[in-house]
C-alpha cells in the first residue's frame, strides 16, 4: 500500500473554494412600473365605459366602436404624461447638476466638507474618508456624480427614458384596453357580452394583480384581490349610473 494513501481506501477529500455567490437584484424597475400603469388602467376604464353603456342598452357594435376610440384616447394620453413625466426627471437632473457643478467650482472646501459629512453618516471616521475625500477633488467628474448620488440622492436618467416610457405606457395600456372589449367584437347580445366581458376582465385583472404583487415585492395574492375589487367596483358604479340615468 501506498504510504501516501488512506488504510480505508478512500480518497483524500479536495480542499474546495468559497461557494459562488450570483446577487439577484430586479433592475427594471421603471419599465415594469410603466407596464403596471398602462396595464392597469387600461383594463379599469374601457371595463368601466363597457359596463356603463352596456347598462344604458347601447348596442354591442356601439359599446366596441365608443370604448376602441377611448382606447386610442386613453393610450396616447397616457403615453404622452408618461414621457413628459420622464422629460421633467431628465430636465430637473440637468438642472440640479449645473447648479452642484457651479457650487463645487464656487466654494470647493464647503463642498468637501459635505464629502466627509455624507461619510460620516456612514460611521466612518475622518481618518477613513479622508483619502477618499481627497480623491474625489482629484477628479471634479467623479466629485459632481457623487454629490448627485448622495447628496440629493439623484441618480442619472437615460436619455432614451422618455420615449421608452411613452411607448410602454401606451403600448400597455392598449392591451390592457383591448381585453373587457374582445367579448363585444364577437357577441351582438349586449347583456351576453358585458357578461362575458366581466368574467374575462375579472380574471385578467386577477392574473395581472398577482403577477403585480410578485414584481413589486407586495403578497401576491393580496395584490390580485385588491386589484380586481378596483376593478369591479369602477365598472359596477358606471353600470349603476347609466341604470340610474336610465330610469330617469
Amino acid at each position: 500500500m501506498d504510504g501516501h494513501g488512506h488504510g480505508d481506501g478512500r480518497q483524500p477529500m479536495l480542499e474546495k473554494g468559497p461557494p459562488s455567490h450570483r446577487e439577484r437584484h430586479f433592475t427594471a424597475g421603471e419599465v415594469v412600473r410603466d407596464v403596471i400603469m398602462g396595464v392597469s388602467d387600461g383594463l379599469t376604464v374601457p371595463f368601466a365605459l363597457a359596463a356603463g353603456l352596456s347598462g344604458a342598452s347601447a348596442p354591442s357594435s356601439l359599446v366596441l366602436t365608443a370604448g376602441l376610440a377611448e382606447v386610442a384616447a386613453g393610450a396616447i394620453s397616457m403615453g404622452l404624461g408618461g414621457y413628459l413625466a420622464a422629460q421633467s426627471e431628465a430636465d430637473h437632473y440637468k438642472r440640479e447638476m449645473k447648479r452642484e457643478q457651479d457650487e463645487i467650482i464656487a466654494v470647493p472646501d464647503t463642498e468637501a466638507a459635505e464629502i466627509g459629512d455624507i461619510m460620516a453618516e456612514y460611521g466612518l471616521e475622518p481618518h477613513e474618508y479622508g483619502p477618499v475625500v481627497e480623491g474625489l477633488r482629484r477628479n471634479p467628474q467623479a466629485w459632481l456624480e457623487f454629490m448627485m448620488r448622495f447628496e440629493l440622492g439623484l441618480e442619472k436618467p437615460d436619455p432614451r427614458r422618455a420615449l421608452q416610457s411613452a411607448l410602454t405606457i401606451a403600448l400597455s395600456y392598449i392591451i390592457g384596453g383591448l381585453v373587457p372589449l374582445l367579448p363585444y367584437m364577437f357577441i351582438s347580445t349586449v347583456q351576453d357580452a358585458m357578461l362575458t366581458s366581466v368574467g374575462v376582465t375579472l380574471l385578467a385583472l386577477l392574473f395581472f394583480g398577482y403577477i403585480k404583487g410578485r414584481f413589486t415585492g407586495n403578497r401576491p395574492f393580496l395584490s390580485a384581490v385588491q386589484t380586481t375589487i378596483i376593478g369591479a367596483v369602477a365598472s359596477a358604479a358606471a353600470y349603476g349610473m347609466a341604470k340610474a340615468v336610465q330610469a330617469r
